[in-house]
């Protein structure tokens, strides 16, 4: 048997353990933090990844995260919290939780971390994906490849699995519903993107929960610590829909954000796109020079301020 096809039937091994009542061992207890009562899994182990040593420690630092999770910047976010800070617990493996593979982590960080840095935070050291195992080099835990028992009878996951990458094999028939944006000085001064490009589509890529748009790089009105070359670059997505939506061989204006540590340009809410018109290049250089102009302080001056100077200065 293939290494992949070892990998199928472990999981599928551990769909049962998690569903039947033997799972159930003396180091298991039911999953009681509010947010992970969703999961395919209803059995837990402390201390978790994050050496929390009851639920009671876990459910005061996942809510930390409760704001995120309304953003909806990765649908991979919550999976990946609760398989961090209640991890399936079966029989077999007792002595060490399950841990989320990287991808999981990866994908969650990917769409959130934008997020996350445009109100000056950064992704928790703690939840460091560099340390999670690969799907095909280890046991772990991802959305795609949860296999659930209901009433005796073996249920497929919703997504195939693909072995030779550990992504879903399967299409994803998500109702994307994307909120329109126009340029605006209002949006750019309040927004503060990172990069502005002009530039022309490619390619449209949608696979599983990843959606991706590559791009001909016409024109760089702005650009931050990524070096955008004129050339033909990805934008990436956080999810499997492509907001805003781009129309393939036309030519827009796009707006955005970008991703440091992995040097990429990241097309996630917030984002804009717009169809390219001569004139908008002019109105982003006023824009930009407006978010550089530093404030003038706006604190009142008394009305008798300039009174009170001067009888100072006639008594001194």
């Amino acid at each position: 048997m293939s290494p992949s096809g070892n990998s199928y039937f472990l999981l599928m091994f551990l769909g049962l353990l998690i569903t039947l009542p033997r799972a159930q061992g003396a180091s298991c207890e039911p999953v009681r933090i509010p947010m992970c009562k969703s999961m395919p899994w209803n059995m837990t182990k402390m201390p978790n990844h994050l050496h929390h040593s009851t639920q009671a420690n876990a459910i005061l630092a996942i809510e930390q995260f409760e704001g995120l999770l309304t953003t909806k910047c990765s649908q991979d976010l919550l999976f990946f919290l609760c398989a961090m800070y209640a991890p399936i617990c079966t029989i077999d493996f007792q002595q060490e939780p399950i841990k989320p593979c990287k991808s999981v982590c990866e994908r969650a960080r990917a769409g959130c971390e934008p997020i996350l840095i445009k109100y000056g935070h950064t992704w928790p050291e703690s939840l460091a994906c560099e340390e999670l195992p690969v799907y095909d080099r280890g046991v772990c835990i991802s959305p795609e490849a949860i296999i659930t028992v209901e009433q005796g009878t073996e249920s497929m996951p919703d997504f195939p699995i693909d072995s030779n990458n550990g992504n879903c094999g399967g299409a994803v028939s998500e109702h994307c519903k994307c909120k329109p944006m126009k340029a605006s000085q209002k949006t750019y001064l309040k927004n503060n993107y990172n990069y502005v490009i002009r530039a022309k589509v490619k390619e449209v890529k949608v696979k599983c929960h990843d959606a991706t748009a590559v791009v001909e790089v016409k024109e760089i009105l702005k650009s931050s610590l990524v070096n955008i070359p004129k050339d033909t670059v990805t934008l990436y997505t956080n999810s499997g829909c492509l907001c805003p939506q781009l129309v393939v061989n036309e030519e827009y204006i796009i707006m955005g954000y970008e991703d440091k540590e992995r040097t990429r340009l990241l097309l996630v809410e917030g984002s804009l796109a717009e169809r390219w018109r001569d004139r908008l290049a002019k109105k982003i250089s006023r824009w930009d020079q407006k978010l550089r102009r530093p404030r003038k302080s706006k604190s009142p001056v008394p009305p008798n301020a300039n009174k009170n100077s001067n009888s100072r200065q006639m008594y001194s």
